[in-house]
């Protein structure tokens, strides 16, 4: 059986639970899927495939993301890896496809990344801290579509499956 990490990058939950998300799809496609907190990883070599994501915070990906994709891409660089981020506090990432921050089109060609996708991030209106308060007073919110990541989930399933190492 096909063994894929989900890794995320996250400080308020959102992007975990889009991580959450993702491994429930690709275990309902038939991989055999771990999420798990990109800090937490030590080792990729068990797994045949990998998507990591990570926040977006001020156009910087979240350092756990970073971070994982610089220690693992001596490992990586045999198996496939799709990469997403999660933030806009609007409907931009479903209108249309935003491309990877620097941080991310850095990582994504070290790593030679199958993919990237954008979705959108959550705020809670109610958030603490100074700056991201008064970020949240104006667009705070859930901007957040499962479905539209349940079906990305679904591309990367079939690709995994298949063994393609493009993107469709």
């Amino acid at each position: 059986m096909t063994h894929v990490l989900v890794a995320y990058g996250s400080r308020r939950g959102s992007t975990a639970e889009i991580a959450g998300w993702i491994g429930d799809t690709l275990r309902g496609q038939g991989l055999e899927t771990e999420v798990a907190d990109a800090g937490s990883v030590r080792d990729v070599t068990a797994y045949d495939a990998v998507v990591l994501g990570g926040a977006l915070y001020a156009g910087h990906w979240h350092k756990d993301a970073r971070r994982f994709a610089r220690r693992h891409a001596a490992a990586l660089s045999d198996r496939p890896v799709w990469l997403f981020s999660s933030g806009p506090l609007d409907r931009s990432a479903d209108e249309a496809e935003i491309p990877p921050v620097p941080q991310v089109a850095r990582a994504s060609e070290a790593l030679g990344a199958v993919g990237h996708r954008t979705f959108g991030g959550r705020l809670a209106r109610d958030a603490k801290g100074f700056i991201t308060a008064r970020i949240a007073e104006r667009t705070g919110g859930d901007y957040r579509d499962a479905d539209r990541v349940r079906a990305w989930a679904r591309e990367v399933a079939e690709l995994v499956a298949t063994g393609h190492r493009t993107e469709v």
